[in-house]
């Protein structure tokens, strides 16, 4: 097949979505496929480039989140779709609103992805208020996801919250995926400093809540012990930073590539994925697929609690001291921890990408079907 991925930016490796798009964009290709990938970016090809947009207030605050934009370019759309067997949108933006037209005009086959959850944006414009929440799931469905049959759902919680607010298209609940080196260390490789290394992974800004971790590790009678790494880029960082001088051994920030982070999840003791709005977590994922014990928050507003294989391995949200009792927990036994942390690896082998883009080349056949059938009788 000739298969487009749209998506605004597919430049660092420093989102969610683009990483996404970057691991399905490869995989597919070694199956064999023609794939390209429709975006701005130094990562697209040339011919299928388009240009960075530059808007008053959006391109700042998404810069901060480690996200650019797109100009719409027609031109450049029709060159894109012209023999295209499908073509597969990433986002509900105005990039992929135009481009989702001249696709339809164009008579191409089309699927889309749900990626940008609405709290995401609500708590980036700190209104998290639930009624905003359920105006933007709406206006994402009569203003782009109508014209579409099928929908990439990266999980069970997302596809619920789609079907709750009317979208009739057929959800594909296929996870993102963890690529294939995230394996637990065939060797030991915890660290021998006498410290509790406490891991999490995720963009800092409001909704992923890195600040109730810090004050957990505050309240934690261990907390003279524990060494926290908080991975990721964002506008908290410095108030996190600030936050973090009052702990015994301040948190240690850092961005990483894939091997470096494969290497300090090994390292660590403990992974904790604290955020309170999450469609799937891939950083979870890869935590645990790497054998490492995670403590989620349970949140109603999160897909991550889907992972969790034992009640220590959830804490009441925004509640530091319940999430301190349960790092407590597993310092207290490591027996225990030893086995669910072999009991979380061979969870991880359900989720490998290899698996998730078999699935979305399943979708992307059942589209071309549904359309040629429709279409053509």
């Amino acid at each position: 097949m000739k298969i487009i991925l749209v998506t605004d930016e597919y430049g660092s490796l420093n989102n969610g979505t683009t990483m996404t798009a970057h691991r399905f964009y490869q995989m597919l290709r070694e199956r064999g496929h023609d794939v390209h990938m429709l975006a701005s970016g130094e990562l697209t090809e040339p011919e299928y480039r388009a240009r960075a947009g530059q808007y008053p207030i959006a391109t700042k605050v998404a810069a901060k989140q480690g996200f650019g934009f797109a100009v719409p370019d027609e031109a450049l759309f029709r060159r894109a779709f012209r023999g295209a067997d499908v073509v597969h949108f990433l986002l509900p933006l105005p990039f992929e609103k135009k481009a989702m037209k001249i696709c339809r005009e164009m008579g191409v086959p089309m699927s889309a992805a749900f990626h940008l959850q609405p709290e995401n944006i609500t708590y980036i414009c700190h209104m998290p208020r639930e009624t905003l929440a359920n105006g933007i799931y709406t206006y994402f469905k009569y203003s782009f996801y109508k014209y579409f049959d099928h929908i990439h759902c990266p999980s069970k919680f997302i596809a619920n919250q789609l079907i709750k607010h009317g979208y009739k298209a057929k959800m594909h609940v296929i996870s993102n995926g963890v690529d294939d080196d995230f394996t637990p260390a065939q060797k030991p490789q915890k660290r021998k400093d006498g410290k509790i290394h406490i891991l999490m992974v995720g963009r800092l800004s409001p909704e992923k809540r890195q600040k109730v971790l810090i004050e957990a590790v505050r309240r934690s009678k261990y907390a003279d012990k524990i060494q926290l790494h908080l991975a990721g880029k964002g506008p908290c960082m410095e108030a996190l930073v600030k936050q973090g001088e009052k702990l015994p051994n301040p948190p240690e920030f850092g961005f990483y590539s894939k091997e470096e982070l494969i290497g300090l999840i090994r390292s660590c003791d403990l992974y904790v994925h604290a955020s309170y709005i999450e469609i799937e977590a891939i950083s979870c994922m890869e935590a645990f697929a790497c054998g490492l014990v995670p403590v989620i928050c349970n949140s109603p507003k999160s897909a991550t609690t889907q992972f969790a294989l034992c009640e220590e391995s959830l804490f009441a949200p925004d509640d530091p001291d319940d999430l301190a009792r349960k790092i407590e927990y597993w310092i207290e036994n490591p027996e225990r921890k030893a086995v669910m942390s072999v009991k979380y690896a061979q969870q991880g082998e359900k989720y490998r990408v290899s698996r998730s883009v078999e699935e979305a080349e399943r979708m992307f056949l059942e589209t071309i079907r549904d359309y040629k059938r429709r279409n053509h009788g």
